[in-house]
């Protein structure tokens, strides 16, 4: 990735604008910050490729006036066309940028098996950053102006700076207008409390995504971009290795949005609750990217009829939640896979989960029977939720299916050797060879930090890892702060180019 001024959270330009930001927030009569806040996130915003921010121009304007119209028209029928409109211009725009390409060469393939001729062409243009989070956030204010659960914004700067928020505008959290809307006209005073819990949270964020996240992502890609020439323990490897990136990535991006708005005075909605705590699929998803799966349990699952049919139309409605979730998450059958098994593990939890209520009531004295202890359930479930990584991580359905067939060769072999010969089988050369890109100490290293987030997640308080610090002594406290910040300007100063966030490609 070549060098840019782009404003990435974990950028040298990040650190100049955001303080610059905050300090002439802070030093602004409130009747101005709106102006201040909505002109840096164009900014921001156009640090990455400057004339889309006319895209967001465009969607902004569609769903302003359609609030105003759904509150100012009474008819049914009209008020329902009105949601129809904006919701189909809305997303009209994120489908030729994002989806065209993907049917139309689905489109193409079908017709070259067919043997039918097909001469529409691809269009040449680059997926404007974050567009599907903002387009979901306008869709929310709409849909929920439609309800009636949110007065229409007469103010247009106010309701532009709810789409543009520069903390969150590109990868979330989606936020719902109840919740941000109300919090621009609030006049919010600077806190040292509050900043410093921000400043705190940004930090741990950091420290995930440069840290944890970009010091797995050299193995993982080393992996996943060449994975016919590894089998067996480099798979599974790799593959685990993932499942932890892509958390610290987007939970660390999440950290910096939440802090940086929390430095400011407003508050966002929590994005991640230690999902691979979870102890079913069902929860992790309650745990991860919580803006998204309650943005589409309220507006596709409940729409599409929720839980109240049948168990087969239940089923169907889940499935069609998690393909368009899937779908949601990038342009490729890879995803759609990726989102059609969690939605079959989630059906089929839901017919087990019956069957064994059914069961418990008839044989009272067998429900003992059916209880797993916790830790079997958590790492059943990091499993499962680990084989469906496989597919959001590759880059075509056929190789993610080869790296799945390939992951268990040689596994035995290997821990035939690791028991006849010890630990001296563990060097990089090998056990996990340098064509991975990462030698043994590095190697170590990963799994230290690995280890450590896992700890610092595990004996946190329920409310976030900042409470577990509060209390304890300076001598504890500012040790563990200037380790953490240390690691993070060491990585900073180390890596040759700052790599971008996961989520920043949907």
């Amino acid at each position: 990735m070549e060098k840019t001024t782009k404003l990435l959270f974990n950028s040298t330009e990040f650190f100049i604008f955001f303080p610059i930001v905050t300090a002439i927030y802070f030093l602004l009569s409130h009747k101005y910050r709106v102006y201040w806040l909505l002109a840096a996130s164009c900014l921001f915003y156009m640090t990455f490729i400057p004339k889309y921010i006319f895209i967001l121009l465009s969607t902004i304007l569609v769903d302003y006036f359609a609030g105003l119209m759904l509150h100012s028209v009474r008819d049914r029928r009209a008020r329902r066309a009105c949601l129809l409109t904006s919701v189909i211009l809305t997303c009209a725009i994120l489908f030729v940028f994002k989806y065209y390409n993907f049917f139309n060469d689905s489109a193409a393939a079908i017709a070259a098996f067919l043997h039918i001729p097909y001469a529409v062409s691809a269009l040449k243009i680059i997926l404007p950053i974050g567009l599907s989070f903002h387009t979901f956030q306008s869709l929310s204010y709409v849909i929920e102006v439609y309800r009636g659960k949110q007065a229409p914004e007469r103010n247009f700067w106010y309701y532009s700076l709810y789409v543009m928020f520069y903390p969150q505008l590109v990868a979330g959290p989606i936020e719902r207008p109840q919740n941000l809307l109300h919090q621009f006209r609030e006049e919010h005073v600077f806190e040292y409390q509050r900043v410093s819990h921000g400043l705190k949270l940004m930090a741990w964020g950091l420290f995930k995504k440069v840290v944890i996240a970009d010091s797995l992502a050299i193995l993982v890609n080393a992996v996943y971009e060449n994975p016919t020439k590894f089998a067996g323990i480099p798979l599974i490897i790799a593959t685990i290795f993932f499942a932890i990136q892509i958390y610290c990535d987007f939970s660390g991006y999440s950290d910096i949005a939440i802090g940086s708005a929390q430095v400011m005075g407003f508050n966002l909605m929590t994005n991640f609750d230690k999902p691979y705590f979870s102890k079913s699929v069902s929860e992790f998803w309650r745990r991860w990217h919580i803006s998204l799966s309650t943005w589409f349990k309220d507006y596709v699952y409940v729409s599409l009829g929720g839980n109240r049919a049948g168990m087969g139309r239940i089923a169907v409605n889940l499935m069609i939640t998690f393909l368009v979730s899937g779908l949601w998450h990038g342009a490729n059958w890879t995803f759609i896979v990726w989102g059609g098994l969690n939605g079959l593990y989630i059906v089929l939890a839901r017919f087990t989960d019956r069957a064994k209520t059914e069961v418990t009531k008839r044989l009272p004295s067998l429900a003992t029977s059916f209880v797993v202890p916790d830790v079997f359930r958590v790492a059943g479930t990091f499993f499962l939720i680990n084989l469906t990584w496989v597919f959001f991580r590759a880059r075509t359905i056929s190789e993610g299916f080869w790296i799945l067939g390939n992951m268990g060769a040689g596994v035995a072999g290997t821990f035939h050797r690791l028991m006849a010969e010890g630990w001296k089988i563990i060097p990089a050369e090998t056990f996990l060879g340098y064509q991975m890109g990462m030698d043994h100490f590095k190697f170590l290293e990963c799994l230290l930090l690995i280890l450590l987030l896992f700890i610092l997640e595990r004996f946190q308080s329920p409310r976030s890892l900042r409470q577990l610090f509060v209390n304890k002594a300076v001598w504890v406290r500012w040790p563990a702060y200037m380790v953490m910040a240390y690691s993070v300007l060491y990585f900073l100063l180390i890596s040759s180019q700052k790599s971008q966030f996961i989520y920043f490609q949907f």
